[in-house]
């Protein structure tokens, strides 16, 4: 049994980056300070894989993840 495979956009180099840094942008107006952490997190979601943020209350690492799907326009939810 073989499946087709999905049509996937189509979309340059230079889009995927102003895309990826406009994102970069959005999401550094509410956490600041913090350009890798932002950077990481961003690449690991386009990438399509897992990331699991650890560290004391009050780093903003919920924060961070629902401003980034608000700016994708995805889905939020928390485990803890």
């Amino acid at each position: 049994m073989t499946t087709a495979p999905r049509p996937q956009p189509q979309i340059s180099p230079e889009q995927f980056r102003a895309a990826a840094t406009a994102i970069e942008a959005e999401v550094s107006k509410v956490i600041v300070g913090q350009r890798q952490l932002i950077r990481l997190t961003l690449v690991t979601m386009l990438a399509g894989g897992n990331a699991l943020l650890e560290g004391v209350p009050g780093l903003a690492k919920t924060t961070l993840v629902r401003t980034l799907s608000d700016v994708v326009d995805c889905r939020f939810s928390r485990i803890q």
